[in-house]
């Protein structure tokens, strides 16, 4: 089974405008919304491929309620703590020609609400796979995604670490199945001179098994633990979504691998769900991620 773990889970409103005007009343010409956050992307796109998965995280209030009821409804199964205070954070998505994003800071957990998730993911089974991804709260440990790690390695599961900084750096020690950083995290790490297998190869080295650098329109570069180097481009398609690509593509890689333990197909898939995603207004559906998946091949 994969567990996934979003710490900040957010409804996202998405408002299309034929243009933005400051200090005026402007009308909307359509509107959408989509149940995010970075795990639960990779779950939705995980049940979309097949793979069976629970989505863990902490949800508040009527939007969090609304949350787990619409997640549910997709047939997402969902094992989420209910905090005491606040609600489910709302994130705007403004689209009037650039793309202008207001994320919102949500309901907070306290100590007890962490210690509750550890608590589940003590529940977890040898050969089960943890994925944790996206930033946490402000004042949140800087080893807290460690210390889940730690937990899964004693159970004898595998984990997957999609985020930056300190969290990223600090999850190293206990050798995560994958890691993946894009471009901009790597740098932030290393430094902007850095290229991406540079950065790949430092994050290998510090222990991650397997590291995929997501490189956006270009791509993903792959170091895996056999030795190899993988390098794939995308589909062919316009992107009209940027959101939720990279957590489309560690979803897509993990099903890749489940169902073949075989890298090649594994970046592909994942290289695959991402750009499909990209082409969608929403997470990519199992036909448009087999669509794309025809039209991408490894590079040299």
């Amino acid at each position: 089974m994969i567990y996934t773990v979003t710490i900040s889970p957010a409804i996202d409103y998405v408002v299309h405008l034929p243009s933005m005007r400051d200090g005026a009343t402007n009308r909307s010409t359509g509107e959408e919304y989509y149940f995010g956050g970075k795990g639960i992307n990779v779950s939705v796109v995980l049940h979309e491929l097949g793979i069976a998965n629970k989505a863990l995280g902490f949800i508040a209030g009527f939007t969090g309620k609304a949350l787990d009821e619409g997640l549910k409804e997709q047939g997402i199964d969902t094992d989420f703590i209910t905090l005491d205070n606040g609600i489910t954070r709302i994130n705007v998505k403004i689209k009037a020609g650039k793309e202008t994003e207001i994320n919102s800071q949500g309901a907070l957990p306290q100590e007890k609400d962490f210690a509750l998730l550890e608590e589940k993911i003590h529940g977890l089974a040898r050969g089960d796979i943890l994925v944790l991804s996206g930033s946490v709260p402000a004042g949140t440990p800087p080893d807290l995604y460690a210390s889940f790690c730690a937990i899964a390695e004693e159970a004898g599961a595998e984990t997957v670490v999609d985020t930056r900084g300190e969290q990223l750096m600090n999850a190293l020690m206990y050798e995560p199945f994958l890691v993946k950083p894009n471009q901009t995290e790597i740098r932030e790490i290393f430094g902007s001179n850095i290229t991406a297998e540079e950065g790949a190869e430092r994050l290998k080295n510090a222990g991650a098994r397997n590291v995929i650098v997501s490189l956006g329109s270009e791509g993903a570069l792959m170091l895996s633990e056999d030795g190899n180097r993988y390098k794939c481009g995308t589909a062919r398609g316009k992107t009209v979504n940027s959101v939720g690509s990279g957590d489309s593509m560690v979803a897509g890689f993990l099903a890749g691998y489940l169902q073949s333990h075989d890298y090649d197909y594994a970046i592909r898939l994942g290289s695959a769900a991402g750009s499909a995603t990209a082409f969608s207004p929403g997470l990519a559906c199992r036909k448009d991620i087999m669509h794309c998946l025809s039209g991408i091949s490894l590079v040299q």
